[in-house]
């Protein structure tokens, strides 16, 4: 196998795995004695007193409603917006976090205009007494809420009161951080016992990508959940219309919500520093469902069975909404950081990234980081390299025997093939000797893509003219000079023998290098030192091998 074939060979092999990650990738077989379909679990609900009674989560919020009052809370990280109509969360925008469509605007996660992306709860039971839902009218003492400086926390009531049955939901928001506990206090103040008490905690959303998202960097976007027996799962927006998912049941840890490209909002059954949710007598089930407009609700269902007459039950949630930070993910809640969706090539990706943070921390660059991590990565998979280098360059150096064995036979093929192998076998070359290291080295160079892509910590960073390493250079300076490099390493190559095969392998690179145009700076800035580092490494290579036959010839 020639040069021209072996890259050809690697270039459609990583095609390929890319492709097989994206849309045929087989997700894990379920327990069936742990899980149920989305079908089957429906009908359970449907036959529960949460179901029964409980209204169907829709798009035409009430939000827009004349009564609807708007509550404006301010944090040093976030500024929510809740809905005294059903007390949604309707609104949510990352205050450290800029949009991309304006870098003077934060970037809003949450929002209820042209898009749907908002949170949904409430509460229903089986004892005939109606309970709030997210339609229902609470009230609030005031309109605006600001985190005070001296302040760890700030905490918003809503009140409903209505059949003897006083409902106080309250949102608590804390500094630095992007857990909102949402917790409903029930006050039953009757003298019969309220049966059968759940509460949904939904986030509703549309099918809609993040602004900004390209083929050529895209990630899931879509429903997805953890728990300790079924571990991280990722559910398509169209088999949940369809019906067609499958997921446990009944849980008492774990996750579940939304991811997207650097972000997720995400309820938390185990959230750090906080009780578990699943605990006292409550149970939990995970509830994934259309509803209707082509939006998908994701969230749990959590059944707190009865509240005796004349006494107070309180059942509440944490949600996750913020970006997929390492430092942030770690803080909120176990294994959070799965919400970083590597692929089938985590084992390789997580190491990756967590060495990348390490880096960081001791030069605070992110772009110097990425050149560091290359570098060590590179340094470390150099005998894999190192052993297709040698034989690329005893190809190289056969190319003047190789033009003669094609010249003395033209245009018989079979007796040139069996002249070449003849050739490889009395100069001890093997001409396939390069393509397993190579092939070895993939997962781990496409686990560092993807380490690199997912990461929101590259959003906003800095590196040299690049204001932002998560977006495209905006001056296509380090495309350019990538292309240059892949255009210069083909010389390092042997040569094909066929005049036209040579000026296509000249071509081909700086065809395929069109679309690190489009990617990331970020990724751009890997690449492009992977490859500087892959020329010097295969130059040496070369010329040690050249230096090696020269000495044999001198003997």
């Amino acid at each position: 196998m020639d040069s021209r074939r072996l890259v050809i060979f690697i270039v459609l092999s990583l095609g390929l795995l890319l492709v097989w990650e994206k849309y045929f990738n087989p997700q894990p077989v379920q327990n069936n004695q742990i899980t149920a379909t989305a079908s089957q679990t429906q009908a359970n609900i449907n036959n529960s007193a949460v179901s029964s009674n409980q209204p169907v989560v829709d798009s035409s919020s009430s939000t827009t409603d004349a009564s609807a009052q708007i509550i404006t809370v301010t944090t040093d990280v976030v500024q929510a917006k809740i809905s005294t109509i059903g007390g949604n969360l309707i609104s949510l925008d990352l205050l450290n976090h800029s949009s991309q469509e304006n870098a003077k605007q934060p970037y809003k996660l949450l929002m209820d205009n042209n898009r749907v992306f908002m949170v949904q709860t409430g509460l229903v039971s089986n004892s005939g007494i109606k309970l709030p839902n997210h339609h229902s009218i609470f009230t609030a003492d005031k309109l605006n809420y600001v985190l005070s400086p001296d302040k760890k926390s700030i905490q918003v009531n809503l009140v409903n009161n209505d059949n003897g049955i006083k409902i106080i939901k309250s949102y608590v928001f804390m500094r630095n951080s992007y857990v909102i506990d949402i917790n409903y206090q029930i006050q039953n103040l009757t003298k019969q016992p309220l049966n059968g008490v759940s509460a949904y905690w939904s986030i509703v959303r549309d099918e809609d990508s993040p602004y900004g998202e390209t083929k050529f960097a895209h990630t899931f976007t879509g429903p997805a959940y953890y728990t300790e027996d079924s571990k991280f799962e990722t559910l398509k927006f169209s088999n949940v219309n369809s019906g067609d998912i499958t997921y446990p049941e009944y849980t008492n840890n774990g996750w579940a919500g939304f991811i997207q490209h650097y972000f997720a909002v995400l309820w938390l059954l185990n959230a750090n520093n906080h009780s578990p949710v699943c605990s006292n007598g409550v149970t939990c089930r995970l509830s994934f469902k259309p509803t209707g407009n082509n939006l998908v609700s994701a969230g749990f269902l959590t059944d707190l069975q009865s509240v005796a007459a004349n006494s107070t039950a309180t059942i509440s949630m944490p949600l996750f909404a913020g970006p997929e930070d390492y430092k942030v993910l770690a803080a909120s809640a176990p294994h959070l950081e799965l919400t970083k969706d590597y692929g089938w090539v985590y084992i390789f990706a997580t190491p990756l990234f967590w060495l990348l943070v390490k880096i960081f921390e001791v030069v605070k660059n992110w772009g110097v980081a990425i050149i560091l991590l290359t570098i060590v990565v590179k340094m470390v998979l150099y005998p894999l390299t190192r052993a297709s280098y040698i034989s690329m360059a005893k190809m190289k150096a056969l190319a003047p025997k190789m033009e003669q064995v094609k010249k003395q036979f033209g245009d018989d093929r079979a007796k040139f093939q069996q002249a070449m192998m003849q050739l490889y076998k009395s100069e001890k070359v093997n001409p396939i000797g390069g393509c397993l290291p190579m092939l070895l080295q993939i997962p781990v160079f496409i686990g560092l893509y993807w380490a690199l892509l997912s990461s929101v910590e590259l959003r906003q960073a800095p590196f040299l003219w690049i204001k932002d390493l998560s977006q495209p250079d905006p001056y296509y300076i380090l495309p350019v000079i990538l292309a240059g490099t892949m255009f210069l390493q083909t010389f390092l190559n042997p040569p094909p023998s066929d005049p036209v095969q040579a000026k296509m392998m000249k071509i081909m690179p700086i065809a395929f290098s069109i679309m690190f145009f489009l990617f990331p700076a970020g990724l751009v800035v890997y690449w492009l030192i992977n490859n500087i580092l892959s020329m010097s490494q295969q130059w040496y290579v070369n010329n040690h091998v050249s230096l090696r036959k020269q000495n044999r010839l001198k003997k």
